[in-house]
C-alpha cells in the first residue's frame, strides 16, 4: 500500500470544461421535455442515475458520432488545467478525474491529457434504439443516494488504497455535494457553492485552476 498525505478527486462537466456538457448535449439533441428533469436532479426530487439515464434515453443511438463531435467541437478546458496537471505530477499527487459524464464523450475530451486510468465515469450503451448509460460506479453500501457515479464510493474505494491524511475534492455541482462532505479540502464554483453554504461545508471558491494551483502551494500539499 502506498502513503500519500493527499489525493484530489476532481470533477469533470463544469469543471474541468467550462460548461456543462450534458446539458449542452441535452439542448442540442433531446426533445423537449428534459429541462424539468434537470430541475427535479438539482432539486434532489429524484436521484442523479434516475435523472440523467432518463435525460438520455430520450436520445437516438444513431446520434453518437455526432454527439462525440459536438463536444469536442464546444468543450473549452478550463484556464490552467493542464498546468494544474503538472503541478499534481511535479509533487506526486494522484489525481483522480471523478464524473457523473458519460464515457463516449469524457474519454475523448480528455484523450492526451490524463492517463485513462485516472478518469472514473459512468458508461454507455448504444446497442438499443436510444442510448442507455450504465453504472460501474455505483452507490456502496454506506451511500444511499443513487448516485448514477457514487462519487463518496469512489472516494471510500481509493482512500483503502492509499492511507490518505487529506482527501481534495474540486466540483461545481449537486454531484459534487455528498463527496464534499466526506472531503477534508473543497474547492467549489457554481451551484456547488450554493450546496456548500447551506451544508456548512467549508470551502474555497475558484475559477480557474491557477486559483486551485495556488491555493495548494499555500497550503503546502504535497504526496
Amino acid at each position: 500500500m502506498t502513503t500519500h498525505e493527499s489525493v484530489i478527486f476532481c470533477d469533470f462537466d463544469g469543471t474541468v470544461t467550462e460548461k456543462d456538457n450534458i446539458v449542452a448535449i441535452m439542448e442540442e439533441f433531446a426533445p423537449e421535455g428534459w429541462q424539468p428533469i434537470v430541475n427535479d436532479i438539482l432539486n434532489e426530487t429524484i436521484s442523479i442515475r434516475e435523472g440523467v439515464g432518463k435525460m438520455f434515453s430520450r436520445i437516438s443511438s444513431e446520434k453518437k458520432q455526432e454527439i462525440i463531435d459536438f463536444v469536442l467541437t464546444r468543450s473549452k478546458i478550463r484556464d490552467g488545467f493542464q498546468e494544474f496537471i503538472d503541478y499534481t505530477k511535479k509533487e506526486n499527487i494522484p489525481l483522480y478525474i471523478v464524473s457523473g459524464g458519460i464515457d463516449f464523450f469524457v474519454y475523448p475530451v480528455l484523450k492526451n491529457k490524463i492517463e485513462p486510468e485516472q478518469i472514473i465515469c459512468n458508461a454507455s450503451d448504444f446497442s438499443g434504439d436510444t442510448i442507455k448509460i450504465t453504472w460501474p460506479n455505483a452507490c456502496d453500501a454506506l451511500c444511499e443516494n443513487d448516485c448514477g457515479c457514487c462519487k463518496p464510493s469512489v472516494i471510500r474505494g481509493l482512500v483503502t488504497r492509499y492511507r490518505v491524511a487529506e482527501k481534495i475534492v474540486i466540483g461545481d455541482s449537486i454531484t459534487d455535494l455528498q463527496a464534499s462532505k466526506l472531503a477534508d479540502v473543497v474547492f467549489a464554483r457554481d451551484y456547488l457553492i450554493k450546496k456548500c453554504q447551506e451544508n456548512n461545508i467549508p470551502f474555497t471558491p475558484f475559477e480557474t485552476f491557477y486559483d486551485v494551483i495556488h491555493a495548494l502551494e499555500k497550503r503546502g500539499v504535497r504526496s
